[in-house]
């Protein structure tokens, strides 16, 4: 019995030795090509899995965002409203600034104007002063001709001359 089903013993021993020799390259080639592509399925793995979670993080923060700008939304009638009563206060403020302006200036002018009136006042005043030094001299001297002679109208220019003295003539 040198034969199991008509196969010889080199034939068993070399099935299995080739079986053997399979098992052997197997598992070299499985080291040599499965595990860069075990490495490269694992990175994709770790790759999507971290895109997955960034993801979920950026939906996160684009809530928080929303919940945020929704809330700014909400708020925007308020900020305009006090905008709007900030204005209208500045422009208050600038209207009463005007305003007072408006006034001081109107008071120089009257004050200017009171000035002026008085100015033109007294020069009216020294002008009918001097009409009426004028007139008055006149009628003094239509007065003297008549009733003074020469003699005493040169006592009474002597006599004045006196009374005001040489400082008045200095000055």
């Amino acid at each position: 019995m040198d034969r199991i089903f008509g196969l010889d013993i080199q034939l068993g021993f070399d099935v299995i030795l080739q079986a053997i020799a399979i098992f052997i390259m197997f598992m070299a080639l499985s080291y040599i090509l499965f595990e860069p592509v075990r490495k490269v399925l694992e990175d994709r793995k770790n790759r999507i899995a971290k895109e997955v979670d960034d993801a979920a993080s950026d939906k996160e923060e684009a809530a928080k965002l929303k919940a945020e700008y929704e809330a700014r939304i909400k708020n925007i009638e308020k900020e305009a409203d006090e905008i709007l009563a900030q204005a209208r206060k500045k422009a208050l403020q600038r209207e009463q600034t005007i305003v007072a302006d408006a006034q001081e200036e109107a008071a120089r002018m009257i004050a200017r104007a009171n000035n002026e009136i008085e100015l033109e006042k007294s020069k009216v005043k020294d002008q009918v002063k001097q009409e009426m030094i004028q007139v008055a001299v006149a009628m003094a001297g239509k007065i003297i001709t008549d009733q003074i002679d020469l003699s005493k109208q040169d006592a009474l220019v002597d006599e004045t001359l006196k009374e005001m003295g040489d400082k008045t003539w200095q000055s």
